[in-house]
């Protein structure tokens, strides 16, 4: 592997550790959306890359799957249920930017620490895109940790699931009846958490989930 492909990986795994950040920025819900959309899209060329390196032709699939469901129909899709819903607001968040951002750096710091330590054997380039992929999943987490909204939330679960891809094909790839799957469960829960937001606005008339913790008290 020459100097240039192996940082051309490097570059856009990178990428989605940025682009993780900037969804821990936002205190909007467009604003999420898009950057989610964006997240999706350097996915799918991070994916069409390792695909090229390995020679692994199923990679293609992987990420013709990222761009057209991740990068196109769950944001369009998401945008609609906004919408519908007639959400306009900021984001509601547990944490502070500033304490999340450091908390994200923290995170990040710990994946690269831990991967690079238990992994000393494996390929360089598979070992740094595991640590790449760790951080991601890190930082999905901590944008559904930190956010109040059931919207962020999901969009928090499906960039964890990025961070889930990225491992995957870094680590020479996955069957392709697993890829396939992953991509139906996706679709699936999407719409299942579409009609969940429905049912959360009907009912509460909000999709904030501290609604939820104030019921649950008045039920007390």
């Amino acid at each position: 592997m020459n100097g240039l492909t192996f940082d051309i990986a490097h570059l856009l795994a990178g990428s989605l550790v940025l682009i993780s950040f900037m969804m821990l920025y936002q205190d909007r819900l467009f604003a999420l959306i898009n950057v989610f959309a964006l997240h999706a899209v350097v996915l799918a060329l991070s994916v069409a890359w390792q695909a090229y390196i390995q020679d692994a032709h199923h990679l293609y699939i992987t990420a013709a799957i990222a761009l057209v469901f991740k990068a196109i129909v769950i944001p369009v899709g998401l945008h609609r249920i906004i919408q519908r819903l007639g959400i306009h607001r900021d984001i509601e968040t547990a944490v502070g930017i500033g304490p999340t951002m450091l908390a994200g750096i923290g995170l990040v710091t710990l994946s690269m620490v831990l991967m690079l330590r238990v992994t000393p054997e494996a390929d360089p380039l598979a070992r740094e895109d595991l640590a790449f992929a760790l951080s991601i999943i890190l930082l999905g987490l901590l944008v559904m940790v930190t956010r109040r909204n059931a919207v962020s939330q999901v969009v928090g679960f499906m960039s964890l699931e990025n961070g889930l891809v990225l491992a995957a094909t870094g680590a020479k790839g996955m069957p392709l009846v697993v890829e396939i799957s992953v991509a139906f469960s996706i679709l699936i829960a999407f719409i299942v958490i579409g009609v969940f937001l429905f049912r959360i606005r009907e009912r509460f008339d909000s999709v904030d989930i501290g609604a939820l913790d104030d019921y649950r008290g008045e039920r007390r």
